[in-house]
């Protein structure tokens, strides 16, 4: 009976993860049939393995293995990643069968209730993070932070030169910076510092 109720509540469970909060706010469809799959699959085994001596064990192993595949097999941003091993966890859980039935359910809503408010939009919605390419060879700290204030709308808290390009006359630069919209306090104008050119380009990177 209690295997029955496991495996209702990770069904229930993966159904939020998957469709109420990540595909409503990411909408990414393959990685939702990904998170499906997996999570009934890791249910599945470690539902079968639970009454023997290694159950344990193997659980464990198979979710490392598992992980060990899926995250060498392509590129994931790490909130799919979270998504992801929160997947793989709640099969788990449900499939091991943790006593009493209140622990097991417990665990699994508190793996739902922290990805709902750790990826929630209005928690720290201006922070972005972005690789962008500049048209200029700039090498120094305040000139550079000037010109990506200019140039993505924001305050940059970090500005990290990957690649300072003399010959070519460019600069690639991993920033982390806070948004302001319009209509917001404006970032300080620098002084001396050439307005942005068309020929520079901004490069979405991972957030």
């Amino acid at each position: 009976m209690n295997t029955l109720l496991f495996i209702v509540a990770d069904l229930a469970a993966i159904s939020l993860l998957t469709f109420a909060l990540y595909l409503r706010r990411h909408r990414r469809r393959d990685l939702v049939v990904s998170y499906l799959g997996m999570n009934v699959g890791v249910l599945a085994v470690a539902t079968a393995l639970s009454d023997s001596a290694a159950g344990l064990g193997l659980g464990l192993g198979l979710f490392g293995v598992l992980s060990i595949i899926r995250l060498r097999s392509t590129e994931l941003s790490q909130h799919e990643v979270a998504y992801y091993f929160s997947a793989l966890a709640l099969g788990l859980i449900a499939g091991l069968g943790i006593e009493p039935v209140w622990l097991t359910v417990s665990l699994m809503g508190l793996i739902l209730l922290v990805m709902f408010v750790g990826d929630h939009p209005r928690v720290l919605p201006s922070y972005r993070h972005q690789t962008v390419i500049l048209d200029r060879a700039i090498s120094e700290d305040r000139e550079l932070c000037a010109r990506l204030e200019e140039v993505l709308h924001g305050k940059v808290h970090s500005a990290t030169i990957s690649e300072l390009d003399l010959v070519n006359d460019k600069t690639v630069v991993d920033v982390r910076f806070a948004y302001i919209p319009a209509g917001h306090a404006a970032v300080p104008a620098a002084h001396d510092v050439p307005a942005v050119t068309a020929t520079e380009r901004i490069h979405a990177g991972a957030a």
